[in-house]
């Protein structure tokens, strides 16, 4: 007997949403990553926040990439990548709340922005496997 794995089919939004997200996630990697040191000091956020971060959202690109580049993308790793994108969302907001980080009006619209930007994604690709 063999199994398959659920699959979605490949729809223009779907697509089109997911190598978008993979462009912003891994230019936002390498901009996080590179240049936390003078991101840091104009935001108020922790340097090391900014630099793991980045490092951090490489893994999610390539994984990102991968799902992008299949013929048909795994219904899973689709909804894996949902589960993602609004864990962040929410983790983003929630880190203003917490105490941990003082950032500046600018890094407020920063984590504010960044974070509406992925839930927006997150709801984008929920739309797009709801399609497929």
């Amino acid at each position: 007997m063999t199994t398959t794995t659920p699959t979605a089919r490949r729809t223009p939004l779907l697509t089109r949403v997911l190598w978008t997200d993979a462009f912003l996630t891994g230019g936002f990697a390498l901009l996080l990553a590179a240049a936390a040191t003078p991101l840091a000091g104009l935001l108020a956020l922790p340097e090391p926040l900014l630099r793991w971060s980045g490092i951090g959202l490489l893994p999610v690109t390539a994984f990102i990439v991968y799902l992008a580049g299949r013929p048909v993308p795994p219904r899973g790793g689709v909804w894996a990548l949902i589960v993602l994108n609004a864990l962040w969302t929410v983790d983003s907001v929630f880190l203003l709340f917490t105490g941990w980080v003082d950032p500046n009006p600018l890094g407020i619209a920063f984590i504010v922005a960044q974070a509406l930007l992925v839930g927006v994604f997150a709801e984008l690709q929920y739309v797009g496997l709801r399609r497929a």
